[in-house]
């Protein structure tokens, strides 16, 4: 079980370490990731290049793969970097955006789980599902089913790769296969910004780059995550402020609002 205390404490080692995040992420959240996790205290860095993926790794606390607009070429530096990362047991986080919707995903996902072992895999519900069983359809990068119908799915998924499995939604999920922590916060408008869930796997990449136990650090970015979204919520008119306050939270964020927000079981 995950603490309050433990989070801000998390959160504390976040900014004064300042991890350097690798992320080989997509074209479409580039900039809130990299916002997102400047904001919280992490050090982002974007490069997908295959002449320096495995020199990049080599000097980051973390690797963030994200497959939500593939090419081969992207792929094959995912590959090059995942390994590069497990060789110097650099935490390795894998975003299976979209597994499910078509083969291609599926047979790229299986790869990078194959070969690059990730340490904690964060997705939706019908991707999770996917995951763990290819004949699971899903739509897009848009969850068709509730995270709870996603836990015994996460939790086998978990016991088969060795990993944390996440599971965000309305209610966030985290599992080592025995364990499970589930975290209530968040708002709905959150569904509507895009790149939140692409966001909160940097954010587990900031923490696991940092925490040394990677259960609590993928419990407490999801944690952050969730707060910050919900303070956010209050102040926006819509998915265009929420945006924006949500980055303000992020850096604004104090100790007491975990306090006396945060929500588990």
């Amino acid at each position: 079980m995950i603490t309050k205390n433990q989070i801000i404490e998390a959160l504390q080692k976040v900014r004064e370490k300042s991890p350097l995040v690798h992320n080989i992420t997509n074209y479409v959240v580039m900039n809130n990731t990299a916002n997102a996790l400047l904001a919280i205290g992490a050090s982002p860095v974007m490069a997908h290049a295959i002449n320096e993926v495995e020199d990049m790794v080599g000097i980051a606390s973390a690797l963030v793969i994200n497959m939500g607009t593939l090419s081969d070429k992207w792929v094959e530096a995912m590959i090059l970097a995942g390994k590069k990362a497990t060789e110097n047991s650099t935490p390795v986080i894998f975003d299976p955006v979209g597994v499910g919707a078509t083969e291609y995903r599926n047979k790229v996902a299986k790869q990078i789980i194959e070969k690059c072992k990730p340490n904690i895999i964060r997705g939706n519900a019908s991707e999770i599902m996917a995951l763990y069983n290819t004949n699971v359809k899903t739509k897009g990068v848009d969850s068709t089913l509730s995270s709870n119908a996603a836990l015994d799915s996460a939790k086998l998924l978990a016991k088969s790769t060795n990993s944390i499995v996440v599971i965000s939604g309305e209610i966030d999920y985290i599992t080592d296969g025995v364990k499970v922590v589930t975290i209530g916060n968040g708002d709905v408008i959150m569904a509507k910004v895009t790149g939140m869930g692409c966001t909160a796997t940097a954010m587990c990449g900031a923490f696991a780059g940092t925490i040394d136990n990677l259960f609590n650090a993928t419990a407490s970015a999801m944690a952050i995550m969730g707060i910050a979204g919900e303070i956010a919520a209050k102040q926006s008119k819509g998915p265009g402020t929420m945006q924006t306050n949500f980055l303000d939270t992020l850096y604004n964020l104090k100790d007491t609002d975990i306090t006396n927000m945060f929500r588990y079981e």
